[in-house]
């Protein structure tokens, strides 16, 4: 028991336990704050999450540029943990991996060099074995940082500082998209092109209202690094872009090889986002082996640096846009990738944003560092010009500042206090200078100060004078061109819009990596194909033994010819079929099994175990094994003489576990599977005696127990059959001879009568045939 304070009572546990509950839930929320802005969502702005920021900003401060040197991946997966990034060193160097692989990100960000993982899976190689450096995308994305274009905040034990967010100059959470799981939301965005996604920005900011349509004309789709054939309706892609949430159904690439002797060979040279070749190739193997679709005979991989997937169909009469429509709905060679644009905006709000909504946030951040940079260059000249008005002075009065310098105690004091004569100024206005920005009379500042006293000697070259004086006019230029931007909205975008351009022609389609690698197509949708549409029609004959092994001989042999078992086997079923025939097993236990004719083993050996192609329990035995013909009827009876008659296309398993029809209890069985044939019934039971009735007694059902077919005072049914009643009952003799009984009329009474004796000459092990 808890031990609880002197003063406390049973009626103070609950407002005990509240703080308790509440401390729960404040951590736990805090928790889940820290995971969806600190880890898993990326931000609108640049596109990253905070992991990625930290390795680029980490990489720029190694000063690892595009046109460097390498660095160890550990040095520099070292550096982010140990400056800005308090995690395992191992999730450092992951997420740094897949921002080198080409194959996951549609423009790198890290150039690698060494093993960085590969299409098929295979991790990269450890961090102390591999190296990397920037590459100019990235480049792009930090261009500004050194020019306050955003803000800095302290890093996790407050020794350094980090960017909020990167600058970005082009819109990398579309251009690479990004995934990630959150507590209870999460994101998933695929990449895209950069020079469409650009086409988009510059036409949102000619028509800041434009309708999310009209965007779809610049950007029609996704744009994956694997390449694949998207087949997503049109209209379906602008829903998802609108609202934010959808998906893109993607399928690989393939072209039709020609081969000698009219055969052909699909090769796959493209496969969809983000499925491991590898386990492309197991599923396709899989799908082989269990037969999932028969026209396919083999798969190979014979990529080298591209991919080259090998299909081989099982006979050159099988249509390949059948074949490759079997394999979509088989295998990983068409994904559905899902859309969910759940980003940060401005660094803080999760949100479910429209591809409208995604570049605009983009666009808006560009203004951001576009006035950030500008203010700041502003300030730069501003202090420039503050020097360079003092070494005007200097040069003006360089008697005095040379004379000051040379014999005053404090030379900086002194200079800071010196009231300079404007006679030298009046004078320079002469020879057509342009007056400083600042009065030039009374003192200098610190600055001004500081600067004459760091300036080398050799400075005081009399062209030296000039320079200064064009030095300053150009600022002076240059500073009311930024002021005129800070003032102009007009202005601002059009210096956005023209930065958007160049960033387009470094990355557009005519760079390296800028050509559009996903194409669209619609997706033809595969429909049912029978499976004689699939499989090149054969003649076989299927054997099945006592013991249950059974195989599909080429041809229709002779059925009486002697064939080969096991020691203390023999022959059971033995039957001409085609390998477009579905065969039909029934179990003693009253339930059907199907088997393709086509998926039989070869009869060159014994064949294999029947009940390794289904699931037929040890204890039941094989009652019947033919072919199924569809529209045909059947008649089932047990052995306790129950019965009905079912359609033989109700019959069909589509399991391995079959399809139970008939309905037994132990110890009765499934005793008769025989074709309607007739419109009569003939039922005869262990006590030899004979029933005959009217076909239409039965009923017709799809699953029972069935009705009552004779009655037995002992024993149960030995057979049953149907027969046309004006061609009497046929039977074969001891002697082998078929034996025909007209004169029906003794034996024919209502269902579930007794019945009475077989005729003279019937079979004594009660079977009609």
């Amino acid at each position: 028991m808890t031990n609880l304070p002197p003063d406390t009572d049973d009626q103070n546990v609950p407002a005990v336990a509240e703080p308790l509950r509440r401390a729960l839930g404040d951590r736990y929320l805090t928790y889940a704050l820290s995971t969806i802005m600190h880890r898993a969502l990326p931000d609108a702005r640049d596109g990253l999450k905070p992991v990625h920021r930290r390795i680029l900003y980490a990489m720029r401060e190694l000063k690892l540029s595009p046109t460097g040197g390498f660095r160890k991946s550990a040095k520099i997966s070292g550096d982010v943990m140990g400056n800005y990034h308090p995690h395992g060193d191992a999730a450092i160097y992951d997420a740094m991996a897949r921002l080198a692989q080409d194959f996951n990100v549609r423009y790198p960000l890290v150039d690698g060099q060494g093993n960085f993982g590969n299409i098929d899976g295979d991790n990269p190689a450890a961090s102390r074995y591999t190296e990397a450096r920037m590459t100019i995308a990235a480049e792009a994305l930090l261009d500004g940082l050194a020019e306050n274009a955003v803000d800095f905040r302290e890093n996790y034990d407050g020794t350094l500082t980090e960017p909020v967010v990167l600058p970005a100059a082009f819109p990398n959470l579309l251009a690479n998209g990004s995934s990630g799981i959150a507590v209870g939301m999460a994101t998933n965005i695929p990449p895209h092109n950069i020079e469409e996604l650009i086409n988009a920005c510059l036409h949102l900011i000619k028509a800041p209202n434009a309708r999310d349509e009209t965007l779809l004309e610049h950007v029609p789709g996704p744009d994956f690094p694997t390449g694949g054939v998207i087949v997503e309706p049109r209209e379906n892609i602008a829903e998802a872009y609108r609202t934010g949430k959808g998906g893109f159904r993607l399928r690989c690439r393939y072209e039709i090889e020609q081969l000698d002797r009219g055969m052909w060979q699909i090769i796959v040279t493209e496969i969809p986002y983000q499925v491991q070749k590898s386990k492309l190739i197991e599923k396709l193997a899989e799908v082989i082996q269990l037969k999932k679709v028969p026209i396919l005979a083999d798969v190979r991989d014979e990529s080298a640096d591209d991919v080259r997937i090998v299909l081989e169909p099982k006979s050159k009469n099988v249509d390949p846009d059948v074949l490759m429509g079997m394999l979509y709905r088989n295998s990983d060679l068409e994904v559905r990738f899902s859309l969910n644009m759940n980003v940060l905006i401005d660094g803080l709000t999760p949100k479910v944003c429209s591809l409208k909504e995604v570049l605009r946030a983009f666009l808006d951040h560009r203004r951001d560092v576009l006035l950030r940079r500008s203010k700041h260059r502003i300030d730069k000249i501003d202090h420039r010009l503050e020097v360079l008005e003092g070494f005007i002075i200097a040069f003006l009065n360089l008697d005095r500042v040379i004379d000051i310098i040379r014999y005053d105690e404090d030379p900086k004091r002194a200079l800071m206090h010196e009231s300079w004569s404007q006679d030298f100024v009046r004078a320079m206005d002469e020879k057509d200078y342009v007056s400083p920005s600042r009065d030039l009379g009374t003192e200098l500042s610190e600055v001004q100060a500081d600067a004459i006293l760091n300036m080398r000697l050799r400075s005081l070259r009399r062209l030296e004078e000039l320079e200064l004086v064009r030095e300053r006019d150009a600022l002076m230029e240059e500073r009311a061109g930024l002021q005129d931007l800070l003032d102009s909205e007009e202005i601002q975008w059009s210096t956005i819009s023209e930065q958007l351009r160049q960033t387009r022609k470094e990355f557009g389609a005519k760079s390296e990596f800028g050509a559009r690698r996903s194409t669209f197509a619609e997706a033809g949708e595969v429909e049912d194909v029978p499976l004689e549409a699939m499989i090149e029609r054969e003649p076989i004959t299927v054997v099945c033994s006592k013991m249950g092994w059974i195989r599909a001989m080429s041809g229709h042999i002779d059925l009486g010819r002697e064939l080969k078992f096991k020691d203390g086997d023999g022959p059971r079923f033995i039957f001409h079929a085609e390998t477009t025939d579905k065969i039909l097993l029934l179990g003693t236990n009253g339930r059907f099994y199907t088997l393709q004719a086509s998926t039989l083993p070869g009869g060159r050996g014994m064949g294999e175990p029947v009940r390794l192609m289904v699931d037929l329990p040890q204890d039941v035995e094989i009652l019947m094994l033919f072919i199924h013909k569809p529209g045909r009827k059947l008649l089932l009876a047990s052995s306790a003489g129950d019965g009905f008659v079912v359609p033989e296309d109700e019959v069909i398993a589509q399991t391995r576990g079959g399809k139970q029809v008939l309905n037994v209890r132990a110890p009765n069985t499934a005793a008769v599977c025989r074709p309607v044939l007739g419109d009569h019934v003939a039922v005869v039971g262990e006590n030899r005696k004979v029933l005959v009735f009217a076909l239409d007694e039965l009923p017709e059902m799809a699953r029972g127990k069935g009705v009552r077919l004779q009655k037995y005072k002992d024993g149960g049914l030995s057979d049953a059959t149907t027969f046309d009643f004006s061609e009497g009952l046929s039977w074969l003799d001891p002697a082998g001879r078929t034996r025909t009984e007209t004169a029906l009329a003794e034996w024919t009474g209502k269902r579930a009568g007794a019945g009475r004796m077989a005729p003279r000459g019937f079979p004594r092990d009660n079977k009609f045939t």
